[in-house]
């Protein structure tokens, strides 16, 4: 079975940390559990997880199914964030609306745009004509927001510039200089006066009632779909709260639409911040799901990635739908791949609770990618062991106990660097500083590491385990701050107390 084993691995692909990278396989690996065929179906609205929990693999799910949608049910699936690269909204960071109320016009105005610019090319394409949409269309053709051909970015700025130019009221005309264009701006963000309704102007909430008529006499139906706005708004904590508040009082405003929805992929713990600062409006926010995993939906998650090789397959006599359809045969299989203990002693965890427990952060959950990551890694260091002539793993596991320990550190690097270092660069200083330190802290300690005060310590450390970098363990007289072990490998951290 030895060199069965090794070409086995050489051709396994066990997938990619990254949802967006593997869309093809994804579909194999993927489950449809209840909670996807609700989001499909589309009464579920949010969908919130922890990081790396699987809200952009469902996402990608969903943009598999975009012509499934319009052809079957005529819904159109319209992404209002970039999926990929820069996010559109980051643009406005630096300089962003001035308050929730122009937060909330600028979110209403650039869904307006973004339909209005797909029903402009639909009724070219079609030859169709639409009282309602056509008007709406003309509105924002008239006050410069619906330039043909641009960009996420480019329509966000564009709304963002006129909101500031006729804020509180859009109201007035200018002529922009870039396109000779007059700027009418008649339209408000809340309900015009009768006189102003007579002389032209109409809200935003008009037109957005508008144009679901003009979808509704078209039988079509637009989902306008949010991801990655964790990465959008990163760098500014308190522009997060106000543009995520502003974002969901703008979903509950639009609710009413019947052919318009909202979909918000956002991270449970960024939710969870925004309800913690005050936001009355939470308990209106009932179309959701939320992505949990515990050590069953973990240990099927590798089983599914396991038998999703054919060579693998064989080599154990395995049928990839039996085992997939009997839980009792996902964990005798996973032990028939994997040695039964990775540190031996009958105090020692199980294999799979190992691989589970040193790939949870702070907050005591383990990520499907960090645990994905683990796997590959796991297979590139047993492939290493094949080449050096190394002894084989023992009877018919196919990973030796060295190896799964030795895949850690890449692991733990990657998920440092690309994810905590990344999200909060402004804690990378204190950080660095518990290199070589050891991986149970109390405030004393980091205080004394830091150079700071036991107050601003105790902010940072705060902040830090909300980032899931310390576990906080209380004892009889203090808090204690626990490194997980995601994160000791790369801060070469050893076990014990500073």
């Amino acid at each position: 079975m030895s060199n069965g084993k090794q070409a086995a691995l050489t051709e396994a692909y066990f997938g990619s940390r990254v949802a967006e990278d593997e869309l093809e396989s994804l579909r194999g690996y993927f489950v449809e559990t209840d909670q996807w065929r609700r989001l499909l179906r589309g009464s579920v609205d949010i969908v919130f997880g922890a990081k790396g929990a699987g809200k952009s693999a469902l996402y990608s799910l969903l943009v598999g199914k975009q012509e499934e949608l319009r052809l079957g049910r005529r819904t159109l699936f319209l992404p209002a964030e970039n999926p990929r690269g820069t996010p559109a909204f980051r643009d406005i960071v630096p300089d962003p609306p001035a308050s929730e109320e122009e937060f909330r016009g600028l979110w209403k105005l650039y869904f307006l745009a973004l339909i209005a610019n797909y029903l402009r090319h639909h009724l070219q394409e079609t030859k169709t004509g639409n009282a309602k949409a056509a008007s709406v269309i003309s509105a924002l053709v008239d006050n410069g927001l619906l330039t043909p051909n641009v960009n996420l970015l480019a329509r966000l700025r564009a709304i963002l510039t006129y909101i500031r130019r006729h804020a509180p009221v859009f109201e007035g005309a200018i002529v922009d200089p870039n396109t000779g264009l007059k700027l009418t701006g008649k339209i408000t963000l809340n309900e015009p006066s009768t006189e102003q309704r007579k002389e032209g102007f109409l809200s935003v909430n008009d037109l957005l009632t508008l144009i679901n008529g003009a979808l509704l006499e078209l039988n079509i139906k637009i989902w306008l779909v949010l991801d990655r706005l964790d990465v959008a708004f990163s760098d500014s904590p308190n522009l997060e709260g106000n543009a995520l508040r502003s974002l969901f009082r703008t979903y509950l405003d639009m609710l009413n639409l019947s052919n318009v929805s909202i979909k918000i992929f956002l991270r449970d713990d960024i939710w969870n911040k925004i309800v913690a600062g005050g936001f009355r409006e939470a308990s209106h926010v009932t179309r959701s799901l939320v992505i949990s995993w515990n050590n069953q939906s973990l240990l099927n998650l590798v089983v599914r990635r396991l038998v999703h090789n054919q060579d693998i397959c064989d080599l154990y006599g395995i049928k990839k739908d039996a085992v997939l359809e009997d839980a009792n045969l996902q964990k005798d299989f996973f032990y028939r791949v994997f040695p039964a203990q990775v540190d031996i002693g009958p105090k020692q965890p199980s294999t799979f609770d190992w691989m589970a427990s040193r790939t949870a952060d702070g907050s005591k959950r383990t990520a499907p990618r960090e645990l994905i990551h683990l796997l590959i890694e796991a297979r590139d260091e047993q492939l290493k062991s094949f080449e050096l002539g190394e002894p084989d793993p023992p009877g018919e596991t196919l990973f030796s106990r060295s190896t799964i320990p030795q895949a850690l550190p890449a692991v733990s690097k990657a998920r440092y660097e690309q994810t905590l270092c990344a999200e909060y660069p402004a804690l990378k200083p204190f950080l660095t500083r518990l290199e070589r330190g050891k991986a149970q802290q109390t405030l004393e300690s980091l205080s004394e590491t830091w150079k700071c005060s036991l107050e601003k310590t105790f902010e940072i450390a705060e902040q830090l385990s909300e980032a899931g970098f310390f576990e906080r363990r209380k004892t009889k007289d203090s808090t204690v701050y626990w490194i997980p072990f995601l994160y000791r490998d790369v801060l070469s951290l050893t076990q014990g107390s500073a």
